[in-house]
This record gives C-alpha cells, sequence and structure tokens, in this order.
C-alpha cells in the first residue's frame, strides 16, 4: 500500500540567529545582550512565523439536483441558510460533476477523472477506487493537517480501499452506495460498528462539529458527505409534514424534508465554526453529487441522475473563505469536481507532489475574479458490465455534445438551456470537432482497463474483514434478492447443490482465517451443510434453521426500492489456511432447502 512522506514545509524550518559579547566584554555587556538576544529573537520569531493554514470544510450532499434549493426557484423548498451561505460567498453557475454517486467522489478525492482511478459503477466492487491513487486527504496528512470523513463513502469496501486506508485519520459513517436505515443508525467508527442515536445527518453533523472541535488548534480537513437525500425516504416527522402540508406526493415530501435538514445541519456546522472563532480561516464548500433522483423541478435542464445530459451532472457549488474572498459574486466559467483538489490545494499553500498528473486545474483565478483559458469538460455514464464509449458527453462554455448511442446531438446551452433543439447537422464541424475530442479522451482514460478488484484480507488494519454478497460471483439459480445487487443486498434462491457463490481474494498476509456465514435459512431440513474452499484447503458446518426478521424500527415514508434491513444469523463454517497471493473463496451446499447468504467475515488468527 503508498505511504505518503510527510512533507518539509520550508516556512517552518528553524532559524539559528548568533549574538554575543566578546571574552573581554563585562558581565553586564553579557547580560545586557543576552536579554537583548532574547528580546530580538523573540520578536523575530513572532514576524517570522507564518500564518496558520486555513480549515477545510468540504459538504457534500447525496441525490440533491441543481433545482433542489430555493435558491435556484424551487417553489416548494425552503433552504434559508444554504441560500444565504451561497448568496455571501462564491457561486459557480456552471459546475459539473458525474451522473453518478461514486464516480463523482472518485473525481473529487483525486483531481482526476473517474475513470482514470479505476471507478467504473458504483456496486460489485466498480466503485472502488484503486488504493494507488493519491487522495487530498493523504496530500493535506502529509502537511499537517488533520483529516477526517463523516458520512457516505463509496469508494471501497475494504482496507485499504477505504478512509483509514485513503489518508482520513477519523471515520464514521459507511462505506457503501447508500445505507438501509437512517434512525439510530449502526455506523462504522473506523472499522467497528457503533450504534449511533437519532436521525443520520444529524449524527454525522455532530461528530464533525466534534471532530472540528478537538482539532480547532491545528489545521483540519473535515469532510461531510451527507447520504441524504438518497433513498430510502425516511426523515424526521416534522420536515415531512411540513411538505405534505403543501400537497406534495410522500416520494417529494420525503426528499425536500431530508434536504431542509441538509439545511438546517449546515446551519450548525457554520455556527460551530463561529462558535470556535474559525469561521474566517475555513474554506467551506457546499455541493451536491449529482442531479436529482427523481423527475422533480430541475431548473429547466434535460435529464437527472444517470443522464449525461445538463440535468445529470450540473450542480450547485458554494464557496466561502472569509479571510481571502470578501466580496460575494456569480461565477459563469464551466468547472468540475476534477477541480476542487488543485484549488483547494493552492487555496492551502500546499505543493502538489511532483509526479501526480491530474485532470482538474485551480480555480483560484477564477475566485479572484480573473479569467481561466477555455476548455472542454468530459462525462461518461457506465452501468454495465462492461466499460462502454457511451453514453457520454463533452461540454464548452457554450455548447454540449452528447451521444446516448444513438448518435451525437449537439446543443447551445446559451440559447437552449433545455437542450430542446439538437444542432448537430447545422454546426457538422463543431459536432465533429467536440466528438473527435470526446473518443480521444474516453481512450485516454480506459487505457489501463478496468476490472473487479479482488478483496484484499490480512491487513493488521482490518481483522475481521467483512466481505459482502454483491462482490460475489455465483452460479446457477442463485440471484440477487434485489435484481441488481446494490449496496445491502444479498443473494437468495441458492436451492441447488450444484450452484456455488465465490469471491476473489488477494491475501496479503499468509495464515489460518475463521470464516463465519451470515445467513438466514427458514425453510431447510436438518442436513444442510455449508462448505468453504480455497481450491487447496477445505472446512465445513452444519447450518441451522433460522426465522426471518426485518430491523424492527424502520419508518420508510415510500415502499423502498432497495432491499430491507434483515436481523442476519452468523455461523462458524471452521478455519481456513490462505496462501499469500490471489485466491478464490468458494462456497458450496449439500442437503434441502434454500439459503439466503449475506457476507462472510474472515478473521485472521
Amino acid at each position: 500500500m503508498k505511504k505518503m512522506k510527510p512533507r518539509r514545509d520550508e516556512e517552518h524550518e528553524e532559524r539559528q540567529n548568533y549574538l554575543g559579547c566578546s571574552p573581554s566584554s563585562p558581565p553586564s555587556c553579557s547580560s545586557f545582550l543576552r536579554g537583548y538576544v532574547l528580546l530580538f529573537l523573540l520578536a523575530a520569531l513572532s514576524f517570522a512565523q507564518p500564518a496558520r493554514r486555513p480549515n477545510i470544510l468540504l459538504i457534500l450532499s447525496d441525490d440533491q439536483g441543481y433545482g433542489d434549493l430555493s435558491l435556484h426557484g424551487n417553489p416548494y423548498l425552503t433552504t434559508p441558510h444554504i441560500d444565504r451561505f451561497a448568496k455571501g460567498g462564491i457561486q459557480f453557475e456552471r459546475f459539473f460533476v458525474s451522473p453518478l454517486c461514486a464516480p463523482t467522489r472518485a473525481a473529487l478525492l483525486t483531481g482526476r477523472y473517474s475513470l482514470r482511478t479505476g471507478v467504473w459503477g458504483v456496486t460489485h466492487n466498480k466503485e472502488a477506487m484503486r488504493p494507488e491513487e493519491t487522495t487530498i486527504a493523504e496530500i493535506l496528512k502529509g502537511a499537517g493537517y488533520r483529516t477526517g470523513i463523516f458520512g457516505k463513502w463509496h469508494n471501497g469496501e475494504q482496507f485499504p480501499y477505504t478512509p483509514p486506508g485513503q489518508g482520513f485519520d477519523e471515520f464514521l459513517g459507511f462505506h457503501n452506495g447508500h445505507w438501509n436505515n437512517y434512525f439510530d443508525s449502526d455506523l462504522l467508527r473506523g472499522t467497528q460498528f457503533v450504534k449511533t442515536k437519532g436521525y443520520i445527518t444529524d449524527v454525522l453533523t455532530d461528530e464533525a462539529m466534534r471532530f472540528m472541535t478537538k482539532h480547532r488548534a491545528q489545521p483540519f480537513f473535515a469532510y461531510v458527505p451527507f447520504n441524504a437525500p438518497h433513498a430510502p425516504y425516511q426523515v424526521p416527522d416534522k420536515y415531512f409534514d411540513k411538505y405534505k402540508a403543501k400537497g406534495l406526493d410522500d416520494t417529494l415530501a420525503s426528499v425536500y424534508g431530508m434536504v431542509e435538514n441538509i439545511d438546517d445541519n449546515v446551519a450548525r456546522l457554520l455556527a460551530h465554526l463561529d462558535a470556535l472563532k474559525l469561521r474566517e480561516n475555513t474554506i467551506v464548500i457546499f455541493m451536491t453529487d449529482n442531479g436529482a433522483q427523481t423527475d422533480r423541478f430541475n431548473a429547466g435542464m434535460r435529464g437527472r441522475k444517470g443522464s449525461v445530459h445538463e440535468g445529470g451532472s450540473r450542480v450547485p457549488f458554494f464557496l466561502q473563505f472569509p479571510a481571502r474572498f470578501k466580496t460575494p459574486r456569480t461565477v459563469a466559467t464551466i468547472s468540475a469536481h476534477i477541480d476542487v483538489l488543485p484549488t483547494l490545494l493552492e487555496l492551502c499553500n500546499v505543493a502538489l507532489p511532483q509526479d501526480l498528473a491530474l485532470d482538474g486545474r485551480s480555480l483560484v483565478p477564477l475566485l479572484e475574479n480573473k479569467p481561466l483559458p477555455e476548455r472542454t469538460l468530459f462525462v461518461s455514464n457506465n452501468g454495465s458490465n462492461e466499460v462502454k464509449m457511451f453514453p457520454g458527453a463533452a461540454r464548452t462554455q457554450q455548447y454540449r455534445l452528447v451521444n446516448e448511442g444513438r448518435g451525437y446531438e449537439l446543443y447551445d446551452l446559451l440559447a437552449d438551456s433545455a437542450q430542446k433543439q439538437n444542432l448537430a447537422k447545422d454546426k457538422p464541424e463543431i459536432t465533429a470537432q467536440l466528438s473527435q475530442a470526446y473518443e480521444a479522451w474516453f481512450r485516454d482514460v480506459s487505457k489501463k482497463g478496468f476490472t473487479r478488484f479482488p478483496i484484499p484480507v490480512g491487513y493488521a488494519a482490518e481483522n475481521p474483514v467483512l466481505i459482502n454478497a454483491p462482490q460475489a460471483s455465483f452460479t446457477g439459480k442463485v440471484r440477487f434478492q434485489g435484481k441488481q445487487g446494490w449496496a445491502n443486498d444479498w443473494l437468495t434462491d441458492w436451492t441447488n447443490d450444484s450452484d456455488e457463490i465465490s469471491w476473489e481474494l488477494e491475501v496479503v498476509k499468509a495464515g489460518d482465517y475463521e470464516i463465519e456465514l451470515r445467513y438466514l435459512a427458514p425453510d431447510i431440513g436438518s442436513d444442510v451443510m455449508i462448505a468453504i474452499s480455497d481450491g487447496k484447503n477445505s472446512a465445513k458446518a452444519a447450518i441451522a434453521k433460522t426465522t426471518i426478521t426485518n430491523h424492527p424500527v424502520i419508518p420508510d415514508r415510500v415502499p423502498r426500492t432497495e432491499v430491507p434491513e434483515r436481523n442476519w444469523v452468523e455461523a462458524k463454517i471452521g478455519k481456513l489456511t490462505l496462501s499469500q497471493g490471489r485466491a478464490t473463496l468458494r462456497l458450496t451446499k449439500t442437503g434441502s432447502g434454500a439459503v439466503e447468504v449475506k457476507a462472510l467475515r474472515l478473521h485472521k488468527r
């Protein structure tokens, strides 16, 4: 696993000054000069001390579209605190991200397009970012920052793909694409699950505030990726009831209620910075990760989450840094998630690693009301089992070129913000120029290829390791309960003895591993045996019949399309001696009845 070396900052190097009397000077001269030297050194040090680097508070919400703010004309929603924050800072009017969650997060953390980082989906380990990628957390940590993330990660489930492996000192949240229960949630603190109390967005805000208080005496990077308003649709009564009273359906009332709750928590975070007297020297960013996940108000833009049209990837982006930028204004120049890392590093006077090749560029000139050269931004959306060139899009200051697999379309966004008039035939030169640029970009970011990374086991930093069902391969009639295998899903219809479930591993340290199966089996006979093998060694155990119970309190406002949260049973299967290197772990069964599989737990002894 890569390690960032601490960076030596010249501003913090010690400086030696030498003064003294001659050997023949009287004692009074020596005492006087010693006092003078002391005063001189203290004064010199006070002037030589560099200004403290700014803190960073980066707030990211999940599935909140550009239109999910009253600032942007939403006729139902109330977001006074975010609106006030935007109006008091710098608003980027044409800011773009990826059309899906995990790709946006990888690009945000690395300053590189997500396909270049190895991220090409949102589940089945396609969302995992290569551990050798350098994140902003690693760079800032090397410059003396304390780093914390509080919320949704979605760039890998096992160390070193996780926050502790990618530069974060502290972590409370979850690894997956979404979470199943927003009240009194079980969340990961580092690598261990803990029980929390309250609504999840409030809990994550509390944790971020605790982190900022704890590290107020040194620069910190607090990354707060809220998981709302992503489904499931769970929200406290006071928010839901407010929007139901406006005549909205349950889905919209839930979404808008979650957004207003985010708005209240943004206010809490800002007020906490004020109370700590840190607001002036803290860079605060509010942004979202993709377009709205349902068809709702989106400021007249075409497309929503998942779309390569404007509405799928244009999002709010607001920045305040009171110590440096005093005048509120709006920036119309196009910018993107890949620009956040170089912008923050320049604002914090932290050098980029010399060998780090970025796709983004610093937006500091735009923050200083200076122009930047025009450029083209690119986006793709791959949700299939292979990475394809289309759907994809190219965006310039004026045009959006789109290809959803049916040929190129061209739109003039300055004249046609709703993308109603396809100009591809009317402007063939521009269409050809942008299509060639898009295809060259796609080939470039795809040249390393794409694969489902093997699951690492054996790191001391994470032991035991939980390996989940969506990371598995399987044969026969076995299928995902939720059909697609999104986060939190499990495998069902495991009835035939000829069917098997398998996981690809990367064993980083050889040794004995105890294997536990997380499962449910309400209809099996007493003869069911589960066997596990790596092709060299195997273990086998009988499993008991179980009952099925869902989580006792899941206050969904809308019937969920994701799977519910169940109470799973764990059974010890036995011990395997695993050799270092790649291994395929195969799970088989014998006996009558069906078994549902949620996960395996491997504990190195």
